[in-house]
């Protein structure tokens, strides 16, 4: 039996259709003066998160007091 190959691009291609149909993506904006991007990163790697663990984090958490200050 052969064993299957795939091209990289085909695999680029494969991971891409997976990702669009698996996550939602929200870009997020910040200016480059405000220190904001290393400060998250910073912080995320003394919790031991990703970036972007740690923003999902902070929003769920974030939504989580907003709702019960309602």
């Amino acid at each position: 039996m052969a064993a299957h190959t795939h091209s990289p691009e085909a695999q680029r291609r494969a991971l891409a259709k997976y990702v669009k149909k698996t996550y939602d993506r929200i870009d997020l904006r910040m200016t480059k003066d405000s220190g904001l991007k290393a400060q998250i990163s910073v912080h995320a790697e003394k919790t031991g998160e990703s970036i972007n663990a740690f923003i999902l984090r902070a929003i769920k958490e974030a939504i989580e007091n907003d709702n019960k200050k309602q």
